[in-house]
């Protein structure tokens, strides 16, 4: 089959719901293979004008917060309501092979057999942020195939959450019921990039400091400046294990998607994230080709073990290996 032929045979599989077509797009995607970038770039560009309608959920927080159990839980309940929820949940990888080691279809096993729903966990192969390379290639497959609610789970809590808040409309984060002072996250300035925030797990023995630490939090967000203004983060407590408080925060994700997307502030949001991508390319490009071209690889080493050795300032040693790489003329580069 040419590569054109392929392409149109994945393209009008995901375009009909084909589970097996999406999943083979995704891997397509996410392929490291240079010779699979032309193939996977042609099917994104068939499929991307059918895709953006859906809304575009980032969920966080610390390992234990629940978020696997949420995700399920709350997947369910927006499937009751008439959508169709895909999740692409990001795994460490496994550093002897590079896959997934959790497996969140094993996690959300419920969900995972819904005709409405479709898991595809990915691993996060050392992606800052705990968020895979091609997840935002894989919500524009997922978005074609009629999944609009897209769902993107991250690794955990990390210094560079703002990767997942770049690709989706709404962050939300996932805390623990605490004390008072324990304002878990606040110190990390993660819950200065969220929209939502929701403490878990109230319910039981824990719904009084579930309560307790949303309170908390209304009152530290007074002191945060909103990352998506008109609108105002909202903190609550809800319950994976019973239900309870799933609708608000529902409510509250349909409440952001409608006021952002009335006042202009979606669209922009989601240009200023392609133009993010763009950038983001450009520079795993040029890194890449700056390691791979032949003017720089002759000195690379030596300037690198100097510079571990204090012989010679980083700032040096990197003007010298761009003097070299600018140097090479584009045939030299291939």
């Amino acid at each position: 089959m040419s590569g054109t032929a392929r392409v149109e045979t994945l393209a009008a599989g995901v375009l009909e719901g084909d589970r097996r077509a999406l999943a083979r797009a995704i891997t397509l995607v996410e392929s490291q293979r240079l010779e699979d970038r032309p193939a996977a770039e042609a099917l994104l560009a068939r499929l991307l004008p059918q895709s953006g309608r859906s809304i575009r959920l980032g969920v966080s927080g610390v390992p234990g917060v629940g978020k696997s159990t949420f995700i399920e839980a709350f997947g369910l309940y927006v499937i009751g309501r008439g959508h169709r929820v895909a999740v692409l949940a990001v795994d460490p990888s496994s550093k002897v092979g590079g896959g997934s080691i959790l497996g969140d279809k094993t996690r959300m096993t419920d969900l995972a057999r819904h005709p409405a729903a479709f898991i595809r966990p990915t691993p996060a192969g050392g992606t800052l942020g705990g968020v895979a390379r091609r997840t935002r290639d894989a919500m524009v497959l997922v978005e074609a195939a009629g999944f609009d609610v897209v769902l993107v789970e991250t690794v955990g809590v990390g210094q560079s959450e703002t990767a997942v808040a770049d690709m989706v409309d709404l962050f939300l984060l996932l805390l623990l019921p605490a004390g008072g002072d324990e304002l878990q996250g606040l110190k990390k300035g993660i819950v200065e990039i969220a929209d939502l925030l929701v403490v878990n797990k109230a319910d039981g023995d824990l719904a009084a400091a579930a309560n307790r630490t949303a309170a908390d939090y209304r009152a530290a967000l007074h002191l945060v400046r909103p990352p998506s203004p008109p609108w105002q983060p909202t903190v609550l407590a809800a319950s994976a294990a019973t239900g309870e408080g799933l609708p608000a925060v529902w409510d509250s994700v349909e409440r952001f998607r409608t006021l952002m997307a009335g006042e202009g502030a979606l669209a922009r949001r989601r240009a200023a994230q392609a133009l993010a991508a763009l950038w983001a390319e450009i520079d795993e490009g040029l890194r890449a080709a700056f390691r791979g071209d032949p003017a720089v690889a002759g000195d690379l080493a030596t300037l690198e073990r100097a510079v571990v050795a204090g012989a010679l300032p980083p700032a040096a040693a990197a003007r010298r290996l761009v003097e070299r790489f600018i140097g090479a003329s584009p045939k030299d580069r291939g």
